[in-house]
């Protein structure tokens, strides 16, 4: 079974596993895409070399699995292309707006799997950024402890990453893969999304009840918008006027009007982890992991306009990822607990396939 650590206090408290770290193996058999050894930490099979030859240009998602891989995954067949072998726990990855990199937060762990703090084999934390094309490793940064999230602005200037355990967030330029700054948060910071106009970053903070607001022309936290019990992820809409964060310890999505900071608050399933907002800022996805104990396993479709739910769809044990396609067609889903990956058709509400995926997937994110 697989011993999931939370990352405060307040979670022992709520009886909640999000799973920031994880130890042992539940891998399971992807006999269909069995890889190919390459030189370095790539492993790597037929997909790469089409792409390599310029044959197909081809559109992946990527998961961050926490026993320390970063699966690469065919979006056309969903079949698994690459296993990126990371030292320490993978927990999130983004995909930055130009499409060529792979960014992944790599939390410090037991040598060859992240099998949480400390021990032999520790590392530092770091982010991680990876070629997309080649799959090869381009630069490692050191950050705060606990990275969470990672989050590109959308004018591709900088990568953000949320430190957990040091409420802080760091700013890396992307031309020189420095830490530029270093911002204070609220405590536990640890999802979030950033604003179209790549101005300023919306950060849950799970150690208490609010969303820290941080000015990237400043750098500098702006406000804190009182949401409800154990924010985790939040999302944006494209206008910026509308500001979503899954409540962990209410079972509930707080919708927040950015004008004048109201909150509504929505019923979703037991447990919402990461919430996700569409290409066309209609609907709000928000998966629902519960513990491990007493897993969840479906997503919450919510209406945006109608400010309430209006689907709820079964997936797998331990929902916790989720993103939406570019054409705006697919949803897809980790289920931490299964090892799996859910492919949800949106016009459908469904679930139309799922794959495999060792090590346990946590953050997903997808090629444009």
């Amino acid at each position: 079974m697989i011993k999931f650590k939370v990352i405060f206090n307040v979670f022992l408290l709520l009886g909640v596993i999000l799973a920031g770290c994880s130890s042992g193996s539940n891998a399971v058999d992807d006999k269909e895409s069995e890889p190919k050894s390459v030189s370095g930490d790539v492993q790597q099979t037929e997909g790469n070399k089409e792409e390599a030859e310029g044959k197909t240009e081809v559109q992946y998602y990527y998961t961050a699995n926490e026993e320390g891989s970063i699966s690469k995954i065919d979006a056309a067949d969903n079949s698994i292309v690459t296993t990126i072998e990371v030292e320490g726990s993978a927990h999130n990855v983004q995909v930055s707006p130009d499409g060529k990199l792979i960014g992944a937060t790599v939390v410090p762990g037991m040598e060859g799997h992240g099998g949480g703090h400390g021990g032999h084999g520790e590392v530092s934390a770091k982010a991680v950024f990876y070629s997309v094309e080649s799959d090869e490793l381009i630069q490692k940064v050191e950050v705060g402890n606990h990275p969470a999230h990672i989050v590109f602005t959308e004018d591709g200037k900088y990568a953000v990453v949320t430190n957990n355990e040091d409420n802080t967030a760091s700013v890396i330029d992307m031309d020189s893969f420095n830490v530029t700054d270093t911002v204070e948060t609220g405590k536990g910071p640890h999802g979030f999304r950033i604003s179209s106009d790549s101005k300023r970053a919306y950060i849950a903070n799970m150690g208490e009840d609010t969303v820290s607001v941080i000015n990237l022309e400043t750098m500098k936290e702006e406000k804190r918008i009182k949401v409800g019990i154990a924010p985790v992820t939040t999302g944006v809409t494209s206008d910026g006027k509308t500001l979503v964060a899954s409540l962990n310890g209410e079972n509930a999505l707080a919708v927040v009007d950015l004008a004048t900071d109201r909150v509504e608050k929505i019923p979703v399933g037991t447990g919402p982890a990461q919430v996700y907002i569409d290409e066309k800022d209609q609907f709000a996805y928000v998966a629902n992991q519960g513990t491990e104990e007493a897993p969840s396993s479906s997503v919450t479709v919510i209406d945006l306009a109608l400010k309430k739910a209006i689907a709820e769809i079964e997936t797998g044990k331990g929902s916790h990822g989720v993103v939406t396609s570019p054409d705006n067609k697919r949803v897809y889903v980790t289920n931490m607990f299964e090892n799996t990956v859910s492919i949800i058709d949106k016009e459908q509400n469904k679930v139309i396939d799922t794959i495999e995926v060792k090590g346990v997937p946590n953050g997903i994110s997808i090629t444009d």
